[in-house]
């Protein structure tokens, strides 16, 4: 599923919809105003104001958990490719003989990762690549074991098994961060008090006779906009918001490993 795609799509239906939505605001204003001059608006006062804090409370919290999650995400970035290069110096702790399996078996992995990250638009190519992971995961967590099964390499194992934990535990933690995002409700909200201050805003401008295109089509750009920046950040391996330049640690890390 393209999300970047879907984003796309619904804020430019939304952006039309809060223009069709003003106009249709402005004629129930204007029916109002011709049957009764003096009413018109009357009560309108506090639920535009309730309806607008709403929206703005919404983007406010949208947008920042946004921003949280994405910055959370390039953290872990950090910290995998951080445990992957502590536990790839550690393996001059095993024996000499078993060093060059192992340092190879780090080169796939760490390309299997890469390709993980590039593959998240295809879920089922993900989910492939992903399973990858784990099998290489257990082969050179397999392997070290084997190395280090002597008495003689007690303190190695002390230093290499943890440092090689830290890095499998880290694809979980990361797989969870990827998947986390609001509810699809908090977004139909969204959308919907979006559409009701469309409404508002075309009954408060009631009083004229023909609405001023410039400041409708400005509201209906900016909010439109503001939405899409928000799921543009929630969904980074989409839109133009990305994370790829936090994943070039993994092609620096591949290319230090020789």
């Amino acid at each position: 599923m393209n999300y970047g795609l879907i984003s796309v799509i619904a804020c430019v239906a939304l952006f039309f919809s809060l223009i069709l939505l003003v106009v249709v605001g402005h004629r129930l204003g204007r029916q109002r105003l011709l049957k009764d001059p003096h009413k018109t608006g009357e009560g309108i006062g506090p639920i535009e104001g309730a309806i607008f804090a709403l929206l703005g409370l919404l983007i406010a919290f949208s947008f920042a958990g946004a921003y949280s999650r994405f910055d959370a995400r390039r953290q872990l970035i950090v910290q995998e490719v951080n445990a992957i290069g502590t536990a790839y110096l550690r393996l001059d702790l095993l024996p000499a003989e078993a060093r060059p399996v192992l340092r190879e078996k780090f080169r796939i992995y760490v390309s299997s990762r890469l390709e993980f990250w590039e593959k998240l638009t295809d879920v089922s190519g993900a989910w492939a690549e992903y399973e990858r992971n784990q099998k290489l995961q257990d082969e050179i967590w397999n392997q070290a074991i084997e190395a280090l099964s002597g008495e003689s390499y007690n303190s190695s194992r002390m230093l290499l098994l943890p440092a090689l934990n830290e890095m499998i535990d880290i694809t979980t933690t990361r797989l969870i961060a990827i998947q986390t995002h609001p509810p699809l409700l908090v977004f139909l909200m969204l959308f919907v008090l979006a559409l009701a201050s469309a409404a508002v805003t075309g009954n408060g401008m009631a009083k004229s006779e023909s609405l001023n295109w410039v400041p409708v089509i400005g509201f209906a750009a900016i909010i439109a906009f503001t939405i899409y920046v928000i799921l543009d950040i929630e969904y980074p391996r989409y839109g133009l918001i990305r994370l790829d330049l936090p994943h070039e640690l993994f092609v620096k890390l591949r290319e230090s490993m020789k």
